[in-house]
């Protein structure tokens, strides 16, 4: 495999060269864990775990951390509000504690675990650091910039001087005057593109050198990769909206204080995931969890179809409607490989086409096509579709080799059509391929006299 990967600190698609080929060191930011996820969160983590398992089919074994954050996201990127797990803390009515705070954070980061695994995201070997566990770390990281003068102090924290770091903006290729996101609260600040590196906070934080407080957001991701993971990885992720500042402070901090770049040789972000057309918001009540789905009698795993239909470069948008056809066309499929002899060889020919998609910065709707295209293929013996199609699903992750049972009902119905049709009794047995259709399957005969089941096309 030949893989290219969309790389958003130099804008074009490019051939995948790791640090090291013998360990792929992965960073995706992770949810901040002060309520349950929604599914376009949760869709960000179906897109890491098929650049995840794409890197393992290529041959390379990836390091993975995925981290939670349990304190210092506040509410606006530009350190201004309220912190999000003190929000969260409110609103159960708890006490602003660290120790309420990590309590609430665990019990989310937990709910959030359960719900990746019903999307068969790959949990082997990936580490899930707490933020909470590696502040002495931070503390360290920003007495390093303190020390080579990329921090100053205000009344209200410790910042990072961006005009020390010609190259802030770089991800993104954001101009010195693209300050869109930056609402200057904080007269103090030297630039408006200045961010919190501490914040000071007499209530609730820890002991540090400049007072008692807490680390800033960014502060928090750049300390634990470089502690976890090393000053150089190869894959770092996120969402789109990390681009203008998240991540162009991470890679600011970073650089600045280790003096190796880049921090990060691929940077990866996926498109939103929309409600109806329209930007999921708690606000306005638009916002579905994968509890919803579930409640429904629809499998996480149609959700995880669906968002494979979209390039994650591509924002997808979600309604109930196009799950519904997701999921119809899951179960549909899962039929179909249901009722397939197994035993055979993995076709070369698709499985080339299945591959010039996926390494094609992870091109998951064709790579889905082809499947299809398979199927209808009456060249390709059923033994050697079904091999093909379970080579895929490594990458896919749709479980397509957990085969669904056939009803009782329809067992019985073809066994009572095979009888009839050796009787050469066609009315009847057209009657009873009729009643088989009718109930979500269909009979297909070969043309040596043989018959086999197969998942409707019309469920």
């Amino acid at each position: 495999m030949s893989l290219k990967l969309h790389n958003t600190l130099s804008g074009k698609i490019e051939d995948f060269e790791p640090y090291n080929p013998k360990e792929v060191r992965m960073y995706h930011c992770g949810p901040t864990v002060y309520g349950v996820q929604h599914i376009g969160n949760l869709s960000m983590f179906v897109f890491t775990d098929i650049l995840r398992r794409t890197i393992e089919y290529a041959g390379f074994k990836p390091k993975q951390v995925i981290n939670f954050t349990d304190f210092g996201h506040l509410s606006s990127d530009s350190d201004e509000g309220e912190d999000k797990m003190a929000m969260g803390l409110k609103r159960e009515g708890l006490a602003p504690t660290l120790e309420n705070m990590k309590e609430m954070g665990r019990k989310y980061a937990e709910i959030f675990l359960g719900d990746i695994k019903s999307l068969n995201v790959k949990t082997e070997g990936t580490i899930f650091p707490y933020a909470s566990e590696y502040v002495p770390d931070q503390i360290e990281l920003i007495r390093k910039l303190e020390e080579k003068s990329f921090a100053y102090r205000t009344s209200d924290g410790v910042y990072f001087d961006t005009l020390k770091f010609p190259e802030y903006g770089k991800l993104g290729g954001l101009s010195d005057t693209n300050n869109e996101a930056r609402v200057v609260e904080n007269s103090e600040k030297k630039n408006p593109r200045d961010f919190a590196l501490w914040k000071f906070n007499k209530e609730i934080g820890w002991e540090s050198p400049w007072g008692q407080g807490f680390p800033g957001w960014h502060i928090e991701c750049s300390a634990m990769i470089i502690k976890i993971l090393g000053e150089n990885i190869a894959i770092h992720t996120g969402g789109v909206e990390h681009i203008p500042v998240h991540h162009n402070n991470e890679i600011a901090q970073s650089e600045a204080a280790t003096g190796r770049a880049p921090f990060a040789k691929y940077w990866l972000h996926r498109a939103h995931l929309q409600i109806e057309g329209e930007k999921i918001a708690k606000s306005t009540g638009n916002t579905v969890y994968l509890e919803d789905i579930v409640k429904k009698g629809i499998s996480p795993l149609a959700f995880r179809y669906l968002l494979l239909q979209s390039h994650y470069r591509t924002p997808t948008n979600f309604t109930w409607e196009a799950l519904e056809g997701a999921n119809n066309a899951y179960v549909k499929l899962r039929r179909h490989i249901s009722t397939m002899p197994d035993g055979g060889e993995v076709n070369k020919d698709y499985k080339e086409l299945f591959i010039k998609a996926i390494e094609n910065d992870l091109n998951t709707p064709t790579a889905v096509a082809v499947i299809w295209t398979l199927l209808s293929d009456t060249l390709i013996p059923l033994q050697n579709s079904k091999a093909t199609i379970l080579d895929f699903d490594k990458i896919l992750g749709l479980k397509l080799d957990q085969s669904t049972p056939t009803p009782q009902l329809i067992v019985d119905l073809f066994a009572k059509y095979k009888l009839a049709r050796s009787n050469k009794e066609f009315d009847i047995s057209d009657k009873l391929r009729e009643e088989i259709k009718q109930n979500g399957y269909e009979v297909m005969d070969n043309v040596d006299g043989s018959s086999y089941l197969s998942g409707s096309f019309e469920l």
